[in-house]
């Protein structure tokens, strides 16, 4: 068999291994040392047992698998050649890993002779995604010396070790050239694959079969002792099956409840970050004897200082394995499913134990609303968002001002799916990653991100064509990073090295794209053009553009106002 036909041979075991590991969808980006892998893909996609979709931007194309993954749950095969392409990645690699997200990256190598050799696009892409993949695989390249049957065993444990943590798998294989003119049918006869037919025509069998092993969750010993106490909950990003019945365990307790924007859940204290800015009521809430904290990646920056700040009892439950402690609280930490530690925990009924924030926290909602005021700018599309929803769909939130805003001044309806790329943080690759949340969720979409992260990632919006079902992506154009004008950092340098003011706009983006475009300037046009925008099949990008520091401005002076109030 020649060295073109056995490289092909050798992917279609490597990507029948991954199928059975629930790969159903297969990003690739062009290039040519990866042919082997791109063409079995393509393969598999006539077979009707796999989808593959492409980008020009390695970068954007991990962020799109990113979302792919977050919308469907289910692991997500990258394939990209060799070289820098790889590098194009490591953002993508980051935040999935971070996140717990299921990406598996196959990248193609030249061989071992060639590298560090002087030969073209050869660079060292062992471990090049350092500590942040789950398992990596640095495959050697085809050849029959190769048992078929290892070549499996070796794909399908570093997929078990994803299968039960999440994150990144990296899969590093070297191809030999000729890359091109394989015999087709002579792939499917190779003698390599005598001992592994009956696996190959079982598409659902695996080869290495670990059970998955998970501990129930035990009550704590003194769960009797501390429900009885004064306690604060405190609940992160969850999933939105995590957080049912959440709300109704710590209203049984009297506990406060404080939920971020990525919870899900219906706050029970909503605008926290806006009155936790108010040092009476934080103190009063320090008293609490016990917080426990359901998920991580909390948005709020005073949420986050009343965890720094809390001495007493500290519970945190999270499903990943992580080690999670921010604040190095001495801590009782359960590795667990929320819904299944309140299970296990049952509440006992009690009355509330401090109503200072609920009266603060309905005070709030008044005083943000006359704040906010009727106009439309980027404090009130976060105080009204819910206005621009629709129903049974998706909202995706940027990084930086506008997500601050939204846990700061708004109520989410309960349960509606959000989706925020918070792992890392980054704005990189925000566009990429709606794209693959629409594609994989196959429901209507609102993204909304500033304009510095849309204009970090316009190549991705090329992405955005392959979405057929009604999606808004609003870029709020404030004229720079406005996250920047809550720094105290001297006027000149801030705007030179910080906010980065650029007076674009984005309608010749949209028509370069060939997207629809709107620039509503009232609340009475957006709800008039958003109507057309729901009843078109494509992408809609909106426009909001503002002044350049109003929503932070109106940001930090509610906080200053509130911080201010008097509770007695």
């Amino acid at each position: 068999m020649n060295t073109s036909t056995f490289n092909r041979s050798w992917s279609r075991v490597v990507l029948n291994a991954l199928l059975r590991y629930g790969v159903k969808h297969f990003c690739i980006a062009p290039g040519s040392r990866s042919t082997p892998l791109t063409l079995e893909a393509l393969y598999l996609q006539k077979q009707n047992q796999a989808e593959c979709h492409s980008h020009f931007d390695e970068r954007g194309l991990g962020f799109f698998a990113l979302g792919l993954a977050k919308a469907t749950n289910e692991p997500v095969a990258i394939i990209v050649t060799s070289g820098t392409a790889v590098a194009n990645l490591y953002p993508a690699v980051v935040e999935a890993s971070i996140s717990h997200q299921k990406l598996i990256v196959l990248s193609a190598d030249r061989p071992v002779e060639l590298i560090d050799c002087g030969a073209n696009q050869a660079i060292q892409q062992q471990h090049i995604f350092a500590q942040y993949p789950v398992a990596s695989l640095n495959l050697p390249k085809p050849s029959p010396q190769y048992s078929a049957n290892w070549l499996i065993g070796r794909i399908e444990h570093a997929c078990s070790v994803q299968a039960t943590e999440g994150g990144v798998v990296h899969l590093n294989l070297p191809f030999e050239e000729p890359l091109y003119e394989a015999d087709e049918d002579e792939i499917a006869q190779t003698p390599w694959f005598n001992t592994i037919l009956g696996w190959l025509n079982k598409p659902k069998t695996k080869w290495y079969d670990q059970q998955a092993t998970q501990k129930d969750v035990l009550m704590h010993e003194n769960w009797d002792y501390w429900r009885t106490k004064r306690g604060v909950i405190v609940v992160g990003k969850l999933p939105l099956e995590q957080g049912m019945g959440l709300k109704l365990w710590a209203e049984t307790l009297g506990w406060c409840l404080i939920s971020d924007v990525q919870s899900g859940i219906d706050a029970t204290l909503p605008y926290a970050d806006i009155w936790l800015s108010n040092k009476t009521v934080e103190q009063r809430l320090l008293q609490a004897d016990i917080v426990i904290q359901f998920g991580t990646q909390i948005v709020s920056k005073r949420v986050n200082q009343f965890l720094s700040a809390f001495k007493g009892e500290f519970w945190l439950v999270d499903e990943s394995l992580n080690y999670l402690n921010t604040y190095a609280h001495q801590q009782t930490r359960f590795v667990a499913k929320a819904h299944h530690f309140t299970r296990v925990h049952p509440p006992l009924r009690q009355k509330p134990w401090l109503l200072e924030p609920l009266a603060l926290s309905q005070f709030c909602e008044t005083f943000i609303e006359q704040q906010v005021g009727g106009n439309l700018n980027e404090a009130s599309l976060a105080h009204h968002i819910e206005r621009v929803l629709p129903a049974n769909g998706n909202l995706f939130l940027g990084n930086s001002l506008f997500v601050r805003l939204v846990d700061a001044l708004c109520k989410l309806p309960e349960s509606y799916p959000i989706y925020t790329n918070r792992g890392a943080s980054g704005i990189d690759g925000l566009i990429a990653t709606v794209a693959g949340i629409a594609k994989g969720s196959g429901q209507p979409t609102v993204a909304i991100l500033g304009d510095i992260s849309a204009l970090h990632d316009l190549n991705s919006v090329a992405l955005l064509r392959q979405i057929t079902q009604p999606t808004i992506l609003f870029v709020i154009n404030n004229n720079g990073g406005a996250i920047f004008d809550m720094l105290p950092v001297e006027a000149q340098a801030k705007d030179k090295f910080y906010r980065l003011s650029h007076n674009f706009e984005f309608s010749q983006i949209a028509t370069m794209f060939g997207l629809e475009y709107l620039r509503p300037y009232t609340w009475a046009d957006l709800g008039t053009k958003l109507k057309q925008a729901y009843a078109r099949r494509g992408v809609t990008l909106v426009e909001i553009k503002v002044n350049e520091q109003e929503g932070s401005s109106l940001y930090k002076s509610i906080i200053e106002q509130i911080s201010r109030a008097s509770i007695d």
